[in-house]
């Protein structure tokens, strides 16, 4: 099966993190910046060699998959209006001691990813990679059948939109776990039990809200 492209927005730790990733296991990859970041190009080539540099229009247009790993805060300066039918990876998480206590955010009962979501309801949002440190992406990942591979969550609401994101996981040394809904994406927040601990798929399973079966994988 053909590897789909991956566009990346956020050349930031967890970008150039999960672009490595990416790269490593045969995807064309794809990574925008902040447009007050200066030579990018030197530096993605220096820290994710094989990554390429493009500007927000180009990628999308280039993307089967976006990944979206900006700053929270910084969610609203990414294109979402041109997301549409995209296979989109909210990989961000809400910290406050960085991106300061949002009343809109605190005050709203849904998730972070359906929030985001909102911002174009024909994209196909699917909440994953956020519960992993990028310090870790590395280390931890494994090839398949080992017994040490760490589980990683898959939520949304298209169910073809997790099973594509599955198989990235999957791709990038990680089982993948359906968590079903997007509203489950609560689940994988700071200050819930999955985020930062490292799971197997059972363990990762228990604590989920849905049912738990490991997520479609590549053939």
């Amino acid at each position: 099966m053909e590897r789909p492209v991956i566009g990346i927005f956020g050349a930031g730790k967890v970008g150039t993190a999960l672009a490595r990733l990416l790269v490593a296991s045969g995807h064309r990859v794809l990574i925008a910046g902040s447009p007050r970041q200066t030579a990018l190009d030197l530096v993605v080539g220096v820290v994710a060699p094989g990554a390429e540099v493009a500007t927000p229009d180009a990628l999308v247009d280039a993307a089967d998959v976006v990944i979206v790993a900006v700053p929270f805060g910084k969610a609203a300066t990414v294109p979402w209006q041109r997301f549409g039918d995209k296979v989109v990876v909210d990989a961000m998480n809400y910290w406050p001691p960085i991106d300061g206590n949002l009343a809109e955010i605190d005050d709203d009962p849904r998730s972070t990813s359906e929030i985001n979501a909102a911002r174009n309801p024909a994209a196909r949002v699917v909440k994953s990679l956020n519960h992993l440190g990028y310090h870790e992406m590395e280390d931890d990942s494994m090839p398949p059948g080992s017994s040490l591979r760490r589980a990683l969550a898959v939520v949304g609401d298209d169910p073809d939109a997790r099973a594509v994101v599955a198989r990235i996981i999957d791709a990038i040394g990680f089982d993948p776990v359906d968590g079903g809904a997007l509203a489950h994406g609560v689940e994988l927040e700071p200050g819930h039990p999955i985020f930062g601990r490292e799971l197997s798929c059972a363990e990762l399973g228990a604590l989920l809200t849905p049912s738990t079966q490991p997520a479609a994988r590549a053939a």
